[in-house]
C-alpha cells in the first residue's frame, strides 16, 4: 500500500544561506515512507532536488522568489488528498506577507480547504473561517529577513501530513539546540477536520 504521508517543506536556500538539510532530519526522511512531497519554493540547488526525488518520486514544487534558474515553475498548485483540497504557494506574492486576511483571500481564490505557504522561515499553523493554514518554516533554518527578533536564530522545521477522509493530522518537526549545544528533534501534532476546526494534542 502506498504511503499517505505528505512531506511539506520549503525555503531551503542551499548553499546560499545554509549548507544542507540537517543530518537529523535527513535520517527521518527515508525513501519508502513518504508518498508525496510539496515543496514551497526556494529549493535553489540540484543536489537537494535529487535527494528529495529519492525520498518520493512525486515531488510537487512551486516557484519561490529566489528560484531564478527555474522560471517555468508555477506560483501555486492544488492537490487533493481524501476529501481535502490542499493549495500551496511560496507566499512572496501574498501582500502583506503572512497576513491572515490575505491568506484567507488566497485560499478562497484557490478554492482550497488547506493552504500551505512559505516565505517567512517560521512555522505557523492555525484555523480561520473553517480553513487550515500551515507554514512549515525553513527545513534548513535558513536566515530570513524581518521575521525573527534580533539575536534570535531561525529554527529548522518541516511538516508531515497524514490525510484520511476529511481529517488531516499534521506532524511538526523542529530541530532545537539545548544549552549544551546538543541538537534534538522535537515532534508535535495538530489535527484538523474539515468544517470543524483544530484539535491540538500532545505526543
Amino acid at each position: 500500500m502506498a504511503s499517505r504521508l505528505v512531506l511539506v517543506l520549503g525555503d531551503l536556500f542551499i548553499p546560499d544561506r545554509a549548507p544542507d538539510i540537517p543530518a537529523k532530519f535527513k535520517k527521518l526522511l527515508a525513501p519508502g515512507k513518504i508518498g508525496q512531497i510539496l515543496c514551497l519554493g526556494n529549493l535553489t540547488d540540484n543536489t537537494t532536488y535529487d535527494f528529495l526525488r529519492g525520498i518520493a518520486p512525486d515531488l510537487q514544487i512551486v516557484k519561490g522568489d529566489f528560484d531564478v534558474e527555474a522560471p517555468n515553475l508555477p506560483p501555486q498548485k492544488v492537490v487533493t488528498h481524501g476529501s481535502l483540497r490542499i493549495g500551496f504557494t511560496h507566499g512572496h506574492t501574498i501582500i502583506p506577507p503572512g497576513d491572515g486576511d490575505a491568506l484567507l483571500i488566497t485560499a478562497r481564490h484557490m478554492d482550497v480547504d488547506v493552504l500551505l505557504w512559505g516565505g517567512t522561515h517560521r512555522f505557523e499553523a492555525y484555523e480561520l473561517e473553517g480553513k487550515f493554514f500551515v507554514n512549515p518554516g525553513s527545513a534548513t533554518g535558513a536566515v530570513g529577513t524581518g521575521w525573527w527578533a534580533e539575536g534570535e536564530d531561525p529554527v529548522p522545521s518541516f511538516c508531515l501530513m497524514d490525510v484520511q477522509g476529511d481529517v488531516l493530522m499534521l506532524y511538526i518537526y523542529t530541530l532545537k539546540t539545548d544549552a549544551n549545544g546538543v541538537e534534538n528533534v522535537n515532534v508535535e501534532k495538530i489535527s484538523y477536520r474539515k468544517d470543524t476546526g483544530l484539535t491540538p494534542s500532545a505526543t
